[in-house]
């Protein structure tokens, strides 16, 4: 009987540990130190947009899990979350978002668990009043509603150099939730920003050729690369793809393409070309795309961030007429 006994209490030790056994297996896989040993990621990560998620999905590789708010195709500074979507990130290990850009998201990233506000980073120093003005009479046209509250350009991400600190901090902030994994995190950040760096040197390299400095689009998204490499940004609507531009807008921008024999206007991937085209129309230049890279799509000149940006600079070495 007390064999028995002995053989029972054995047993229920045995399934008692394999309980506890299984049950830390599942905490850690949510945790800091679990992904290696139980084979899933240690992170789960939600971005708030495309340029957000491919730094993240670069600097995590396996050990992170990766998701964007934004559907590809979508324009980002459109989006609504749905109570999913908020639900998601209030369960995940980590936000990345960019204050300001998104209401929907600034809402929901108070009930997130952790959360990395990228603005501070990325150095968002340009406003729409900096970028937009041609003349006074289109002093009226500034829009301050996409952006910051005020009435930051948030495009940051198209200057490499910018884009650049927010993977090295992206890469700090994985390192500090999953120290296991730190040294991978911070090796892989410097690899990407390695590659942005040659990006970068790219850029300044053919646009210091060119000799048309006049970079005139649909609207002002493309601050940060016309200040990064030295060309004059004019938009015939401000930093809104959706805004209308007023008749006076219209007519000063086609005069300044005129007087500055500008021979391209350019538009982008997921807005309209109606205002590009008008343009075109009364002055004679053409019309090209130029993605401000908020997301990719089957429309997308690439495949992923730097493929659409090694397009987005083979279109302006055309378009400014760089050697």
């Amino acid at each position: 009987m007390f064999s028995s006994r002995r053989t029972l209490s054995a047993a229920l030790t045995t399934t008692a540990m394999l309980a506890l056994t299984a049950c830390g297996s599942s905490d850690a896989s949510d945790g800091s130190s679990g992904g290696a040993s139980s084979g899933k990621p240690s992170l789960e990560v939600v971005a708030s947009f495309y340029p957000l998620q491919y730094a993240a999905e670069r600097v995590g590789g396996s050990h992170v899990t990766v998701s964007s708010l934004t559907k590809p195709g979508a324009e980002p500074h459109d989006l609504e979350l749905t109570p999913k979507q908020a639900g998601q990130v209030a369960q995940s290990s980590l936000l990345i978002y960019l204050a300001g850009f998104q209401p929907s998201v600034d809402a929901a990233a108070k009930e997130a668990p952790q959360r990395l506000d990228v603005a501070s980073v990325a150095d968002l120093s340009l406003h729409a009043d900096e970028v937009t003005a041609v003349d006074s009479e289109s002093a009226d046209d500034h829009d301050h509603d996409h952006g910051s509250e005020h009435g930051a350009d948030p495009h940051f991400w198209l200057d490499p150099t910018r884009y650049a600190k927010v993977v090295t901090a992206i890469g700090e902030k994985f390192a500090g939730q999953d120290p296991t994994h730190a040294s991978q995190y911070r090796s892989s950040a410097a690899s990407f920003v390695k590659e942005l760096t040659a990006l970068d040197g790219s850029f300044s390299t053919t646009l210091a050729t060119c000799s048309n400095r006049n970079l005139v689009t649909s609207h002002t998204a493309f601050g940060y690369l016309a200040q990064r490499y030295k060309l004059h940004q004019v938009g015939v609507t401000a930093i809104s793809p959706d805004q209308e531009p007023t008749p006076g807008r219209l007519k000063a921008v086609t005069a300044y393409v005129k007087a500055n024999k500008v021979t391209t206007i350019y538009t982008e991937t997921l807005a309209s070309p109606k205002v590009a085209e008008t343009v075109a129309k009364s002055t004679g230049a053409k019309v090209a795309v130029l993605d401000p890279l908020e997301g990719i799509s089957d429309k997308s000149a690439g495949t992923d961030y730097l493929s659409v940006m090694r397009s987005n600079l083979n279109t302006l070495k055309q378009g400014q007429s760089c050697q």
